[in-house]
C-alpha cells in the first residue's frame, strides 16, 4: 500500500516538531554539488554522522574566529 499525500505530510511535521522539541529547526540549503562533495569529505574524515554535523562544526569556527 502506497503511502497517501497526507501521512507523507503528517510525518515531515512530525519529524520538524521533534526536532524542534530537541532545540533544532530544519533548513534547506541550495549548494553547488562542489561544495556538497566537500560537505561530505569532511564528514567521512572526520567520522560524522551527517552534513548537518559538518556545518555545524564549520559555523561554530567561523563564530569563534569572528569573536576574537
Amino acid at each position: 500500500m502506497e503511502p497517501t499525500v497526507t501521512s507523507e505530510i503528517d510525518k515531515h511535521r512530525a519529524y520538524r516538531r521533534r526536532l524542534a522539541a530537541n532545540g533544532s529547526h530544519q533548513l534547506i540549503v541550495a549548494l553547488p554539488r562542489e561544495t556538497v562533495a566537500l560537505l561530505d569529505e569532511l564528514k567521512e574524515r572526520q567520522g560524522l554522522r551527517n552534513r548537518s554535523q559538518v556545518l555545524l562544526q564549520l559555523i561554530e569556527r567561523g563564530r569563534d574566529i569572528t569573536q576574537q
